[in-house]
């Protein structure tokens, strides 16, 4: 059984910092690409970051136009884990951050996601 268990949102300052983890268990995550969405109330889920899969120990990163210069995903694939390193942060990205995954290549549309977390809120005071 897949399990996605995110981690690390909460409260912060607009201009502040945030990481969150994504810890993957019941398979290995070898071959998929894992992501970010997030949501806010009444609105669609959207894309934020992936990291598709391309070794051991390397990754290729896609961004939201959003967050591009201000968050970082990264992941390693030993632990099976999923980061996303959140800088100067805004009131707008407020919202419930989800974490993901999906055998082979990313996708910026979330129905093509397999597996996902139960979710972290996120939310940017101004």
């Amino acid at each position: 059984q897949v399990q996605l268990v995110e981690s690390g949102g909460g409260l912060v300052q607009a201009g502040g910092s945030l990481r969150l983890s994504c810890a993957g268990s019941g398979r290995t995550f070898r071959g998929y690409a894992m992501g970010w969405f997030r949501q806010e109330t009444g609105k669609e889920r959207e894309f934020v970051a992936a990291a598709s899969w391309r070794g051991t120990y390397t990754a290729e990163a896609d961004y939201a136009d959003s967050v591009k210069g201000r968050f970082t995903i990264s992941r390693d694939n030993v632990k099976n884990t999923v980061y996303l390193q959140m800088n100067s942060l805004k009131p707008e990205d407020t919202a419930v951050y989800y974490c993901a995954a999906v055998l082979g290549s990313s996708s910026r549309y979330y129905p093509d996601w397999a597996y996902w977390g139960q979710g972290t809120q996120v939310t940017v005071s101004s």
